[in-house]
């Protein structure tokens, strides 16, 4: 045992993971953390059980992984429960998502039938585009939050897990601002009672799993924990929260590229991004009101990266456009379109042209699974409120009130990796480097 650092519970038991939204990604994620489990896959993308964490001097060649570093949750120790709009088990639903082949989910067809969802909570005022038919009713949203904490004790109960995670893999809703309604949890709980039209699906499951003292993850745009009410709820609990939208595609990209732009001192005229993608999220994004949820969430990235109010010069006044085209046959596999207008010395213009064509839930079931790994970490060591290390994973990472987020992917690895040396009593790295030279 290491003396220094922060104390962290031991992880025994079985580890819940609840999923609101059994599609494309839940059901990838649990396929991939069975193919690992059944040794016929190894964890691709995921940070928690591939990467590690320098230690002390590059001469000590201290690099431990970081599974072995922090006492993280094992993978044969994790229980999957959920719920969706549709009554699909998790095979019939990863059937119908198109995302693995006929071959994978042969093979995995026992874990994934097993997961039967629950009745969602579910109102199509906020998500334009489905219709929902597995779902549950109640007089109020209280109503409907108290049969959510009904089926967390149920399913803890079956699934006879120690402990929870709840990782929101659901839909984008439409956009909400945050109001009077979302100050603080007297008023939130005033709105759940009269049904109040700003309280989305989201937020009910959010309130759901605080109120059970478990820890929420945000996986889309939505508004949901990023709001006085929810932060002030995982205090009082002690519960770690995170948030916002996966980064899983073109703004992962832009988090990469931007940052070396910004590096160099080359200015930027134009970005210009398009995404096609043809499955359920594509589908969603295809009324005005949810795009606006997940424009917002890409949007304000090159804002923060780039700081044009330092750099006028180079950054100011940016073209810079989002689109998303909802495109059927793509399916699962999304392209994403960049063109960026450029210049450098003496002001002469270049262009980057970025064509990645990815999968989009191949590259979010990893985030998922470090996700609910780091946050059961955290909440062993008695972290509590916004978890801001993890800004890594998220499109609109949240931060404290008034403090700005950090996109720089780099800078937000950094992070990552400090923290965990902070909970081990290692020192900070710095890369400063210069006792080598001394």
């Amino acid at each position: 045992m290491i003396d220094r650092g922060v104390k962290i519970v031991e992880p025994k038991g079985k580890l819940g993971v609840l999923i609101p939204g059994l599609g494309a990604v839940g059901t990838t994620f649990i396929a991939g953390v069975e193919a690992v489990r059944k040794k016929f896959s190894l964890p691709y993308g995921s940070l928690t059980q591939m990467g590690t964490v320098r230690l002390g001097k590059r001469t000590e060649n201290r690099v431990p992984k970081i599974k072995d570093f922090v006492p993280l949750a094992q993978l044969n120790d994790l229980v999957f429960g959920g719920w969706d709009i549709f009554k699909d088990s998790g095979y019939e639903s990863a059937k119908k998502a198109g995302v693995l082949n006929e071959k994978d989910l042969t093979k995995l067809r026992g874990i994934l039938g097993s997961i039967k969802p629950m009745k969602a909570v579910f109102d199509q005022r906020y998500v334009k585009k489905l219709s929902g038919t597995w779902v549950k009713t109640g007089k109020t949203k209280l109503d409907l939050a108290k049969q959510l904490m009904e089926d967390i004790e149920k399913f803890k109960s079956k699934s006879k897990a120690s402990r929870m995670v709840m990782i929101w893999c659901g839909s984008t809703e439409v956009y909400i601002q945050p109001g009077k309604i979302h100050a603080d949890i007297d008023n939130f709980e005033k709105g759940l009672r009269e049904n109040h039209v700003d309280i989305s699906n989201s937020m009910i499951y959010a309130y759901a799993a605080l109120k059970s003292e478990i820890p929420f993850i945000n996986g889309a745009p939505n508004l949901t924990i990023d709001i006085p009410a929810m932060v002030e709820l995982s205090k009082i609990h002690n519960l770690p929260i995170s948030g916002k939208d996966f980064k899983t595609g073109q703004t992962w990209m832009k988090t990469i590229v931007a940052p070396g732009l910004k590096a160099r001192m080359l200015g930027i005229k134009g970005w210009f991004s398009t995404n096609i993608l043809g499955n359920r999220d594509g589908e969603v994004l295809d009324d005005p009101e949810s795009f606006k949820t997940k424009e917002e969430s890409k949007l304000s990235v090159l804002e923060y990266i780039l700081q044009p109010h330092l750099y006028p010069e180079l950054y100011k006044d940016i073209c810079h456009k989002v689109r998303i085209n909802y495109y059927p046959p793509s399916g699962d596999n999304k392209e994403g379109w960049d063109n960026v207008d450029i210049f450098g010395w003496m002001g002469y213009p270049m262009q980057i042209k970025i064509d990645f064509l990815c999968r989009d839930s191949i590259l979010a079931a990893p985030i998922v699974l470090d996700l609910v790994l780091f946050t059961n970490l955290a909440k062993r060591a008695g972290m509590r409120g916004i978890q801001e290390w993890l800004s890594f994973y998220f499109k609109s990472p949240m931060t404290a009130p008034g403090l700005y987020p950090e996109h720089d992917l780099f800078i937000q690895l950094m992070k990552l990796k400090n923290t965990l040396r902070h909970l081990r009593g290692e020192n900070p790295i710095t890369h400063l480097g210069l006792e080598y030279y001394d």
